[in-house]
């Protein structure tokens, strides 16, 4: 008699193994599921549910209807325990409901256990927004979840409705210990105050510094901040400085910072060719709406920075350049068929100083010929663009920082970190897949962000732990064809895991991972995970 054996069907195991220690190791089911119980005949808790959402948005991000069939071609239910049919989309809604209620206390317990496990310093953090565009009408909406509006959606899709997020991420290696949704129509301005007081009750501190976008500088913003005692660095909005501050300055009366941005130190840029920042220090008066309201005097650095400078001198050449070629263009053809009139003319002007913007140096005159014909007669002027110029490359920061706790160069260096917060807003959105959505409701939606804010959470500390785990260099050879030394990302390690597979046990022999490569094993060594052992293969 001949016993023919199942062949053994191997696995994609990926990133699971690595998302399934870092959701241990921040207790994100148990958080959840103390927060919100099921019943004792459930097959699965919430908090189960959402540690696989939270996977699936790291290995291969799928809509709800198709988390069941990610499941069965990945190794879910042997990393994480779970039989894949259980992960239909109705049970995946009935998550999203459950964890809806109890999402600040989610994301506060969450981000705390983030800091404590993993040690992070809380001492600078950085906020930010962001919007994501909605698919649906929306007419009908649950009271007490952010509401799914039309606003100033970041991805310019103005004919679809949006919410918003905000997202706190700490200096300490670009980790997320915060988020928050918001109605897609409300400002940025009014939502940093709220953030701030969630943030020092989760890193339990009172002294962190604040480093925020321009939409922080805003009166009662920077009053709340200075009565809380907060510091904070924030650049000041275009409109607070007046055109001819930055046109008077010295650019060699400017101290040299000593800065290497990340751009020029990741492509090893000789010194010559790398960015230069210079400083300079004075005081910026913040008046109040009313006569009664204080005035606010805070520090202002003003910063030059060649990058800037040279970039703006290019896009402003770029504007001339394509304005001329259609005023050249609109003065062969007046007093033609299109343009017989000086009206049609002047409408034309119009259009072309708005669209190429250069309403502030254009100089143009409609007359008329012996003939009687419209004529054009235009210039740019040269005085206007000068002091243009002059200003290239300036900008300024505000702080309530002293000099003795920070000097101009130091305001500098700690506000750069803030680029972190929009690559993490630029992962967010891609790597874990938060295109256009539709989902059926607003309450939902709020969770689903918060889930996949979770899975940028571990994403951003698998970076962490493997830059930390390499040494003060944080760099490594083998992710790249060349074999060159680089820092590696988050997307990148993701990348080189993904191949990963898992041959399942049989009677006779223990299941295996699967290693193909050699930069794979050396990551889950820097990530603690032992190929041959894993924590998970072990219970």
């Amino acid at each position: 008699m001949v016993v023919e054996l199942a062949p053994v069907v191997e696995r994609r195991l990926g990133a699971l193994p690595a998302s399934a220690e870092f959701l241990r190791r921040l207790d994100v089911a148990g958080i959840i599921d103390e927060l919100c119980p099921v019943r004792e005949v459930a097959h699965l808790t919430h908090g189960q549910v959402v540690e696989a959402l939270v996977a699936n948005r790291l290995s291969s991000p799928t809509s709800m209807v198709r988390v069941a069939d990610w499941a069965r071609k990945w190794a879910v239910e042997e990393v994480f325990g779970i039989e894949p049919d259980l992960l239909n989309d109705d049970r995946i809604a009935r998550a999203l409901d459950a964890i809806a209620p109890h999402l600040d206390e989610i994301t506060g317990s969450v981000g705390a256990q983030a800091i404590a496990e993993f040690g992070i310093d809380t001492g600078q953090i950085h906020w930010d927004m962001t919007s994501m565009s909605m698919f649906g009408a929306y007419d009908d909406q649950e009271e007490g979840f952010p509401q799914v509006k039309y606003g100033h959606p970041k991805d310019r899709r103005v004919d679809l409705k949006q919410v918003q997020a905000g997202l706190a991420v700490t200096r300490d290696g670009g980790v997320p210990v915060f988020h928050r949704a918001y109605d897609g129509g409300a400002g940025e301005v009014a939502q940093v105050v709220g953030a701030m007081n969630a943030l020092r009750k989760i890193a339990e501190r009172k002294d962190f510094l604040l480093v925020a976008d321009s939409k922080l500088v805003s009166y009662p913003n920077i009053t709340a901040l200075l009565d809380a005692k907060v510091d904070f660095v924030a650049p000041l909005p275009a409109a607070q400085v007046k055109a001819d501050v930055h046109a008077a300055l010295d650019v060699a009366s400017a101290r040299l910072v000593d800065y290497v941005n990340d751009r020029d130190r990741e492509r090893d840029t000789p010194t010559d060719l790398r960015e230069s920042y210079r400083v300079l220090e004075d005081v910026h008066t913040m008046a109040g709406p009313r006569k009664r309201d204080p005035v606010h005097h805070l520090r202002r650095i003003l910063v030059h920075s060649t990058g800037n400078a040279e970039g703006q001198r290019k896009a402003r050449a770029k504007r001339l350049a394509r304005a001329a070629e259609d005023l050249e263009k609109l003065q062969h053809t007046a007093g033609g068929r299109h343009y017989a009139t000086a009206a049609k003319i002047e409408a034309r002007i119009a259009a072309i100083t708005k669209a190429r913007r250069v309403t502030s140096c254009l100089r143009a005159a409609v007359t008329t010929d012996p003939d009687g014909k419209p004529t054009l007669t235009w210039h740019f002027d040269q005085d206007v663009l000068a002091a243009e110029a002059a200003a290239d490359g300036w900008y300024s920061l505000v702080t309530a920082l002293t000099p003795e706790q920070a000097d101009a160069a130091e305001v500098l260096r700690r506000y750069k970190g803030q680029g972190v917060v929009e690559r993490r807003y630029s992962e967010f959105k891609g790597p874990l897949a938060v295109a256009p959505l539709f989902l059926e409701h607003n309450r939902r939606i709020t969770a689903l962000i918060t889930v996949i804010c979770l899975a940028l959470l571990v994403y951003c500390l698998i970076e962490r732990q493997v830059r930390q785990a390499l040494g003060p260099e944080r760099t490594m050879a083998g992710l790249y064809p060349d074999n060159r030394k680089v820092r590696p990302t988050g997307r990148m390690i993701l990348y080189h895991l993904e191949d990963l597979t898992l041959r399942p046990g049989t009677a006779t022999s223990p299941p295996v991972i699967l290693v193909s490569r050699g930069v794979q094993a050396h990551l889950l060594e820097l990530l603690g995970i032992d190929e041959t052992r894993p924590r998970w293969l072990q219970t």
